[in-house]
C-alpha cells in the first residue's frame, strides 16, 4: 500500500468511515492552481467535498469563486467566507425564494445562478423584484450532453436578450459545461472542446454586437480541466470539482491529471470469513456510492489479489486466495471509483495530517437544508 495512506492511529476511528487526508488537498489544490496558472481563473465545483474546511483551504490559496448544485451547498460557502457562488442548476418552485432569503442573510456575497427557459427566467425575475433584489444570471448553454441548457443558436441569442430585459435579474454570461467528454484519449477531448467551443464563442459575438455583455464563460469540469486551462478565452473562469479530493474513476483514466492524487479513503475492517476463500468487510453500499457497477465501486489498497463478488447495505465480500491472512478487525483501506456521491453519505470525514487522525470535519453540504 502506497504509504501517503498510512493512518498511525487508525484504531480510533469507527467503520466504515470516511478518511480526508489534508496534505493530500492541500497538494491537489496547488496542482489545479498550477495548471490553471492564476487562482482567479478557477471556479471550483464543490459538490464533491460539501465542506467549509476545504472551501476554506481554497479560499487560502486565492480561490475566491466557487460553483455549487444546491441552496445548502450555497449556503455552506457562504458561511464559509466565500465572497461568489455561483449556484450551477436550475433554480425552479420555492427554491428561488430560497435564494432571494439567501442573499438577503448574505448581503456581500455575490451570488449567481443558471437560466435556459423563459418561463424559468420570469419566475425568478418576479421573485427577485418582489424581494428588491437584482441575480446575476448566466444562460446555461448545452453543448452535447443533453441534460439541461438551450443550444447555441437563434433561440439562446433571444433568450439572453430577454434576460436583459428582465427586471430582477442581470445578464452575467455562459454556463459551458460539458460533462459528457470523458474521452480517456487526451486528443480526443482536446477535439471535442475546440467543436463544441466555436459555436459558443460565435454567438457571443453576435450578442455583444448587440451591445449586451456576455463577461464570462464558466466552462468544463474535470475531465476537459487540462484543455480549458490552455485556452485563452476572455473572461473564462474553470470549473473543476472532482480534483479536491480526486478518485480511481478519474484517477485511472486521464495521464493528464497525474499530479492530482486520491485524497480520500474508506476505512473498512473484516467482519467476518465466511468460507476459506472469501472475507467479508464493513463496507456496504450505504458507504460508497454504487453508481459504479458492481465490483467496480472501490480498489481496495492492501489487499493484492481479490474479486468482489457480493455487496449489500452493509457487507463488501471478496474472493481472495489470501483469505486465511485476514482476521475479523483487520482495517482495509479502499479508495472509492466515484468520490461524490461516496461523500454525500457520510455526516462527517475524520483528516488525517502527517499520518495521524486529527479530527472531523462535516460534510454539510450533504443536507438539503441547513438555515435557510
Amino acid at each position: 500500500m502506497n504509504p501517503i495512506y498510512t493512518i498511525r492511529n487508525v484504531e480510533k476511528i469507527y467503520s466504515p468511515a470516511l478518511v480526508f487526508f489534508k496534505d493530500l488537498i492541500k497538494n491537489n489544490i496547488a496542482e489545479v492552481i498550477r495548471i490553471a496558472k492564476l487562482p482567479l481563473r478557477l471556479r471550483p465545483h464543490c459538490k464533491t467535498h460539501k465542506t467549509r474546511e476545504i472551501a476554506a483551504l481554497e479560499l487560502e490559496a486565492g480561490i475566491t469563486k466557487h460553483k455549487c448544485a444546491t441552496i445548502a451547498e450555497a449556503e455552506m460557502l457562504a458561511s464559509a467566507g466565500v465572497p461568489d457562488i455561483l449556484i450551477s442548476y436550475p433554480l425552479v418552485g420555492p427554491n428561488v425564494d430560497r435564494l432571494a432569503e439567501l442573499m438577503k442573510k448574505y448581503p456581500r456575497v455575490r451570488f449567481s445562478s443558471l437560466i435556459d427557459h423563459p418561463v424559468a427566467l420570469a419566475a425568478i425575475g418576479r421573485t427577485m423584484k418582489r424581494h428588491k433584489l437584482t441575480l446575476d444570471v448566466l444562460l446555461d448553454i448545452n453543448v452535447g450532453q443533453h441534460r439541461t441548457g438551450i443550444l447555441a443558436g437563434a433561440s439562446a441569442i433571444e433568450l439572453y436578450e430577454q434576460i436583459a430585459r428582465t427586471r430582477g435579474v442581470h445578464p452575467d454570461g455562459f454556463h459551458v459545461y460539458d460533462g459528457h467528454n470523458h474521452q480517456e484519449s487526451l486528443d480526443e477531448r482536446e477535439a471535442a472542446v475546440t467543436a463544441l467551443l466555436a459555436p459558443v464563442l460565435a454567438m457571443r459575438s453576435l450578442i455583444e454586437a448587440k451591445a449586451i455583455h456576455v463577461p464570462r464563460l464558466v466552462c468544463g469540469g474535470t475531465p476537459t480541466f487540462t484543455i480549458w486551462a490552455k485556452r485563452d478565452v476572455p473572461g473564462m473562469e474553470l470549473s473543476p470539482g472532482t480534483f479536491v479530493l480526486h478518485d480511481h474513476g478519474y484517477g485511472s483514466k486521464y495521464a493528464d491529471l497525474k499530479g492530482i492524487v486520491p485524497a480520500a479513503v474508506l476505512v473498512t475492517r473484516v467482519i467476518s470469513r465466511p468460507s476459506p476463500t472469501r472475507v467479508t468487510l464493513d463496507l456496504g453500499y450505504k458507504a460508497i456510492a454504487s453508481d459504479p457497477p458492481a465490483g467496480k465501486r472501490c480498489i481496495l489498497l492492501n489487499m493484492e489479489e481479490y474479486t468482489p463478488v457480493l455487496q449489500n447495505e452493509e457487507h463488501l465480500v471478496v474472493e481472495t486466495p489470501q483469505a486465511e491472512k485476514w482476521q475479523p478487525g483487520d482495517v482495509v483501506y479502499a479508495i472509492p471509483t466515484h468520490v461524490c456521491p461516496t461523500c454525500a453519505m457520510h455526516q462527517r470525514a475524520y483528516v488525517v495530517e502527517n499520518g495521524e487522525m486529527t479530527g472531523t470535519w462535516d460534510i454539510a453540504g450533504r443536507d438539503r437544508v441547513l438555515t435557510v
